[in-house]
């Protein structure tokens, strides 16, 4: 079994944490400080019920709701702790790893009550951190995060063979990870329009109409799955982090601003585990053009966040007026190789010691307090 937790309104929910003049009120996090020239980043429960969604621009934001608070995005918050959720995850001694910035997974194996479980974890996260969760628990990882959608916020759900055609027999297909506009679009045409219909689909049927992405539609939904223990505790072979926007934009700074973000924890994880890099891998999917699925390998290995974000620009597709809508992004970096060597060069010295530097300050004062500045998009 596994149990996949979902922080609810993230970025919103943290903010509304720290300031508490903020609780219970409509607001949106923007990707910059210009209050009506910005994207939204995220939206708290209570401006999600006047229409607001991520990728929504501010300006029109405040059209939909006149007492609609705002503050700037802060990384650091963000990252700081999702960490420490990581942290006190950790101590519960189940097989545990990240599915993205705000979404953790557990392989619980035969826990006898993953209900309790599930109750247990969103009793600490809440007491400890003043934020929500939403918790679904299922065969495996595809339907465990399904389930942790259906009842937000701050629901669980726990798919059996008992409930299971129940549960997807009233919810959307749309609500499965990967199933984006046009896709559903696809569904609905064939007559699929619940996830109970895509889950007694055959593969066949799948395949004829979805061609490749079917058959790993398919399994995701079918397989009995658990993590792997002994490659858990080898080397990985690579090290990533994506995130799912809740709406698609083409706003260039809104995505910049995530890769950005998702590179450094991607840095963070690399200096965490003492490893180096020189393959980045990016990836855009959106309802327009699919998935873009592009690496490359650079001569120079790299734990660094910032030089991640600066390659990853460098796969990017170059934005124009007809670029397509992006809903989800993904950074990741393969290749990886343990550090034991000293740097070769003074500039990769000084480097490696501005680093420690910023690592030292981020330990001492949460993840992300510090970190390199975002160069602009016409420079990248």
């Amino acid at each position: 079994m596994i149990l996949h937790i979902d922080m609810d309104a993230f970025f919103a929910s943290v903010e509304q944490a720290i300031n508490p003049r903020l609780k219970g009120k409509p607001l949106i996090v923007g990707s910059r400080e210009s209050k009506f020239h910005t994207v939204v980043c995220a939206a708290s429960y209570e401006a999600k019920a006047c229409g607001i969604g991520s990728g929504m621009g501010s300006a029109e934001a405040f059209k939909l709701c006149s007492n609609l608070e705002f503050v700037a995005a802060n990384q650091s918050k963000y990252i700081w702790t999702s960490e420490q959720i990581f942290e006190l995850l950790k101590a519960y001694n189940f097989e545990l790893r990240y599915a993205s910035i705000d979404e953790f997974q557990l392989d619980i194996k035969d826990e006898p009550d993953p209900e309790n479980l599930a109750k247990k974890i969103q009793k600490e996260i809440f007491e400890t951190f003043a934020i929500t969760a939403s918790i679904g628990v299922a065969k495996n990882c595809m339907l465990a995060k399904l389930a942790s959608k259906i009842n937000k916020p701050n629901g669980i759900i726990v798919l059996t063979e008992t409930n299971l055609n129940e549960i997807l027999a009233r919810t959307a297909v749309k609500k499965i990870a990967g199933v984006g506009e046009k896709t559903n679009q696809v569904l609905e045409e064939l007559g699929v329009k619940t996830c109970l219909d895509l889950y007694l689909k055959k593969p066949y049927f799948l395949e004829q109409h979805l061609a490749k992405y079917a058959s790993n539609l398919y399994l995701s939904l079918h397989t009995t799955e658990a993590f792997d223990l002994a490659e858990s505790e080898s080397m990985p072979k690579s090290i990533g982090h994506s995130y799912t926007l809740s709406r698609a934009s083409k706003n260039p700074q809104f995505i910049c601003a995530w890769i950005r973000l998702l590179s450094e924890m991607v840095g963070q994880r690399l200096r965490q585990q003492s490893l180096v890099s020189n393959t980045t891998h990016l990836w855009l999917n959106g309802p327009e053009n699919g998935n873009f699925n592009q690496q490359k390998t650079f001569q120079q290995e790299t734990f660094d966040g910032y030089e991640i974000y600066l390659r990853a620009l460098k796969i990017m597709p170059k934005f124009g007026p007809g670029m397509p809508k992006i809903r989800a992004i993904g950074i990741s970096c393969s290749h990886l190789l343990q550090v034991n060597y000293p740097p070769l060069f003074n500039e990769q010295k000084r480097r490696g010691e501005l680093i420690k530097a910023l690592d030292k300050i981020n330990n001492r004062h949460g993840e992300g307090t510090i970190y390199p500045a975002v160069i602009s998009i016409a420079k990248a």
